[in-house]
């Protein structure tokens, strides 16, 4: 665990939002590169960008907030701004990143969906460098397990702490149980469907195939994951929040791929 990459006095560069920033930049170059021979620009590119950030950011902290405001927000307001300690809802961010596209699309009068197929070709990859930054922050940890690929994270870590108040571990120990890494799982995946996805988006298939599948996708890993997590889960029913959204996400996943499937056969023009 790394969650601080430089530290200057009062000033501390947190390791979470180092990763987070080159997440967002290399899914600008993601996208540059799949955008060549087409209408849009570097500069409308950037801006797209910057929408999806705010969006994304925005959401993906409320989401956690409200998943947790009473143990770690109620009464401590400040907190709400520590993002680059961590403490960031993925499904949240997609929501904010998604009304930041639907934002775009109508200002340049473009179908949303052709823009969604840009943003879930690059998502993954730039998914991948945040959950690394997980890893580094030492949150969104693993079950307890005694497998060799178990990991142990050194005192004062979240899972430390969070063990510690569990009472699994005495507040003297140095280090936690060992933990799966799904952290480090979920980033080995998000690249294997960055890489699907890539090579589907240089096919130019139809609007909204990569969207399509990145719903189909995705949502499968994330639902695995969320039976090896270890932190605390909120739940609704006999599934986490993240299992009962991945369920939804696939179900639109299968709507949207029948739609786009009908359009194939009916001949649709692409938008």
């Amino acid at each position: 665990m790394f969650p601080e990459l430089l530290k200057i006095g009062p000033f501390t560069l947190h390791t979470f939002g180092v990763m987070m920033a080159l997440g967002f930049l290399a899914a600008l170059m993601v996208m540059r590169r799949l955008s060549r021979g087409t209408a849009r620009t570097d500069e409308e590119l950037s801006r797209l960008l910057v929408g999806l950030m705010l969006g994304g950011v925005v959401g993906a902290r409320l989401a956690y907030v409200a998943e947790h405001w009473r143990s770690e927000f109620a009464g401590n307001w400040g907190a709400i701004l520590r993002i680059d300690q961590g403490g960031l809802m993925f499904y949240g961010g997609v929501l904010g990143a998604v009304v930041a596209i639907l934002l775009y699309a109508r200002r340049r009068r473009e179908n949303p969906l052709a823009v969604t197929d840009l943003a879930a070709a690059a998502l993954p990859l730039g998914h991948a460098f945040g959950r690394l930054g997980c890893f580094l922050n030492g949150c969104c940890y693993g079950r307890v397990s005694n497998g060799a690929l178990a990991v142990r994270f050194p005192e004062a870590s979240i899972a430390w702490q969070e063990q510690v108040l569990r009472g699994n571990i005495a507040p003297t120990a140095h280090h936690s149980l060992p933990l799966l890494p799904t952290q480090l799982a979920e980033m080995a995946a998000n690249l294997l469907l960055f890489v699907a996805l890539y090579r589907l988006a240089r096919r130019r298939p139809r609007t909204g195939a990569v969207t399509a599948a990145y719903l189909l996708l995705y949502p499968v890993v994330r639902f695995v994951m969320e039976t090896m997590r270890g932190d605390q889960r909120q739940s609704v029913g006999p599934l986490s929040i993240g299992q009962a959204v991945s369920v939804g996400l696939f179900a639109l996943g299968i709507c949207l791929a029948l739609y786009v499937r009908r359009r194939n056969f009916a001949g649709g023009s692409e938008a």
